[in-house]
């Protein structure tokens, strides 16, 4: 019996993509950029399954074709790239890859905290544009991240993972969650706050909430209005979580002190304005972009596959329909 097919959308690092052609028989060979329309289309009506990514949009109009596809295995944690009801209603299963990027994601959390408090990113451009004329008392100060409050939006893994990390920094934790969460072993007291009330209190401001109707533009005038002017606004979660314009007003205005970014309303595009503010750090979307992550992913969702196209539930499920 021939193996499955698969199509994957975009390249993998190379331990997935060798498993992959272990397993099945390949769509095509995936390619380090997004594929095509044409490639994405014919991908998802001819294959047994996919691996899809959090660029690629599964809409409703894209679902209605007719297709073979038993499952969309999504290499990300959140899905709301996926037209949830359209797979199901159409008998796909539909997977993600939870709890893998957690401390891949908070680790990149804490690297944007200490740039923005400690201007790394801009001190860096400082010595290698050879502009440095040597140390001085009053060089760049920054701001101190010891002993200050951080507020998290989102108390889920990757926000309760941020949160222990705090403790080695004496930090005060208070966080807005729909569900009390207790410290973890070693982390000081967290305290949780309405949204408003963890704004105004905060010093560092961090985002780890999935996208969703509620949650785009969570973070807009009103909100970014009751942060400190010398607060700080970090977002690793999604880049329609904030409202992107309201927060290149609020930065030049200063009523805001600084912002680490890895995600953009429309990536990979983001406001103009942004790239000549040097209080804040831009990433590429790095947030689970360690190697080790990124394979663990691929294989999850190898895993999920595997599973479906045997006849078996998938592991990581999260739409109801089995097919």
């Amino acid at each position: 019996m021939s193996p499955p097919i698969l199509y994957i959308s975009r390249l993998l690092p190379d331990p997935v993509m060798a498993a992959a052609r272990q397993q099945f028989q390949l769509f095509n060979e995936p390619r380090d950029i997004a594929p095509s329309w044409e490639t994405f289309k014919a991908g998802l009506r001819e294959a047994d399954a996919a691996i899809c990514t959090l660029t690629d949009r599964v809409d409703t109009a894209l679902l209605a074709e007719p297709t073979r596809l038993k499952i969309l295995a999504n290499y990300a944690v959140g899905y709301n790239n996926i037209d949830l009801a359209a797979a199901t209603a159409k008998g796909i299963v539909v997977t993600n890859t939870p709890d893998v990027l957690t401390d891949s994601t908070a680790d990149l959390t804490w690297a944007l905290i200490l740039a923005v408090a400690r201007r790394v990113a801009e001190g860096d451009a400082y010595v290698r544009a050879g502009a440095w004329p040597g140390w001085a008392p009053t060089q760049m100060l920054g701001t101190d991240v010891s002993g200050k409050v951080l507020g998290i939006v989102g108390m889920g893994r990757i926000g309760q993972a941020v949160a222990k990390r705090a403790a080695g920094f004496n930090m005060r934790i208070c966080y807005s969650s729909r569900t009390p969460h207790a410290p973890g072993q070693g982390s000081s007291q967290w305290e949780q706050r309405a949204l408003p009330d963890l704004l105004r209190e905060a010093d560092f401001v961090t985002l780890h909430v999935p996208l969703s109707p509620e949650t785009h533009h969570l973070i807009g005038p009103r909100q970014l209005a009751l942060m400190k002017p010398t607060a700080f606004l970090i977002n690793t979660s999604r880049g329609p979580v904030v409202d992107e314009g309201a927060l290149v007003d609020a930065l030049l205005r200063r009523r805001l002190a600084g912002a680490g970014l890895d995600v953009f309303e429309q990536e990979p595009v983001f406001h103009p304005s942004l790239r000549d503010l040097r209080q804040v750090v831009l990433l590429p979307h790095l947030g689970s972009a360690t190697l080790a992550t990124r394979v663990r992913m691929g294989m999850i969702c190898l895993e999920n596959v595997a599973a479906v196209c045997a006849g078996r539930l998938a592991p990581n499920q999260v739409n109801r329909t089995q097919a």
